[in-house]
C-alpha cells in the first residue's frame, strides 16, 4: 500500500514537471513567435494535464489546487 503511494506521489510529480516544462518552453515559443511550436506545445499541456486529472486520488487533487496556485 505505501509503495502504491510512493508510485502514485511520483507519477504525480513527473506529470507536474513535465507540465512546467512545457510551460516554459510555451512562453519562449510565444515569445519567439514560433506558431506551430506552441500549439504543438499548448496541445502537450493539455494532454499532460488530462493525465494528471485522470487520478481521482485526493491527494492528486490537493497537488492539482497547487498548479491552479
Amino acid at each position: 500500500m505505501i509503495s502504491q503511494d510512493c508510485e502514485s506521489v511520483d507519477i504525480v510529480n513527473d506529470l507536474v514537471r513535465k507540465i512546467r516544462i512545457k510551460e516554459s518552453q510555451l512562453k519562449i515559443a510565444q515569445e519567439s513567435n514560433l506558431i506551430y511550436t506552441s500549439a504543438a506545445l499548448e496541445s502537450q499541456i493539455l494532454e499532460l494535464r488530462f493525465k494528471l486529472s485522470q487520478s481521482q486520488d485526493p491527494e492528486l487533487d490537493a497537488l492539482m489546487s497547487l498548479l491552479d496556485d
